[in-house]
């Protein structure tokens, strides 16, 4: 067994920790990686304090470093391997990439372009192809309005690649604080959801709308957004069940959906994809002993967009 340094989750209420943990040892098909950077997402927040239910601690969060003959192993039938908190192949609990090493089958290795920093890199294995996945399954593309839900850790994401497929692009957010930074990432127009006449002004627009956010939404008021036939795709997770009336959904013949990250295939196609179009996270590099800064800072959205741990400092 391999001992390496990590940061571990104890329990909900407590803060993150260094510590070390074991890796498997490394069998004829694995591979073993050096971990440079691991980016922060909301999704390890809500494992480490157990807002989707009750979680096996110790957690080492991180996804960010498994149907299975269609390429999309996400969705496997039998159970997919989660980076943490699921069963590894030697029947262990597998830890994540707040570490400096970690063990993976051969399969489920991707290789980083050249022209994208490890840095930028690390949220793309994760907002990146969470977003990339439902823009290319819905077809977003030339003269194709694509509407982005939030701009944050994923949005962001959403709308640079949305932006670089070709489509028109437009955020919705809460406010108009980030509309700067919205247009100079790529997005065409950028609407308030605050504003009622933003919801009158945009009814019918949509042929597909990405949700990014993890938050209770009024999923009647934006389904009305939608065209005839258009998707409005959740990738945000919010702890919360929502509910929709049917008559939005059949009185225009559009879909509500949902979307898991991607398959190793697939994330290959959107690291290529990246690489190709320049494109790469908007981070903020932090050490490890600001993670839990860190997590708070993400849920006052406080960042822009995505913190990336630096895990030399994991030494």
């Amino acid at each position: 067994m391999l001992t390496v340094n990590a940061y571990v989750a104890t329990a909900a209420t407590e803060p993150l920790a260094p510590t070390t943990v074991e890796r498997r040892e490394v069998g004829p098909h694995d591979v073993l990686i050096e971990i440079k950077y691991c980016g922060i997402c909301h999704s390890d927040i809500s494992h480490a304090r157990s807002e989707w239910g009750e979680q096996v601690y110790p957690i080492v969060p991180g996804h960010e470093c498994e149907s299975c003959l269609k390429g999309e192993e996400q969705y496997c039938l039998k159970g997919n391997t989660l980076t943490y908190g699921g069963i590894d192949k030697d029947g262990t609990i597998t830890q994540g990439g707040y570490s400096t090493h970690v063990v993976v089958t051969e399969d489920f290795v991707v290789r980083i372009p050249e022209g994208i920093d490890l840095d930028e890199a690390a949220p793309l294995l994760c907002a990146g192809i969470t977003t990339y996945s439902p823009l290319r399954h819905w077809g977003a593309g030339p003269g194709k309005q694509v509407a982005v839900i939030g701009l944050g850790g994923l949005g962001h994401l959403a709308v640079k690649l949305a932006h670089a497929m070709g489509a028109e692009v437009t955020v919705l957010s809460q406010s108009l604080k980030k509309m700067d930074d919205g247009l100079r990432l790529g997005a065409d127009h950028y609407h308030a959801t605050s504003d009622p006449a933003t919801f009158e002004q945009l009814v019918g627009t949509f042929d597909l709308i990405v949700n990014t956010v993890s938050a209770k939404l009024d999923l009647d008021a934006h389904l009305g957004l939608l065209a005839v036939n258009g998707a409005l795709v959740n990738v945000g997770a919010p702890a919360e069940p929502l509910s929709l009336n049917v008559f939005s959904l059949i009185m225009r013949g559009r879909s509500y959906a949902g979307s898991l990250i991607g398959g190793i295939r697939e994330t290959q196609e959107m690291l290529d994809f990246c690489a190709e179009h320049g494109i790469g996270s908007e981070i903020e590099v932090i050490p490890a002993d600001k993670i839990n800064e860190a997590y708070d800072r993400v849920l006052a959205s406080d960042v822009r967009y995505r913190f990336v741990i630096d895990t030399s400092t994991l030494a």
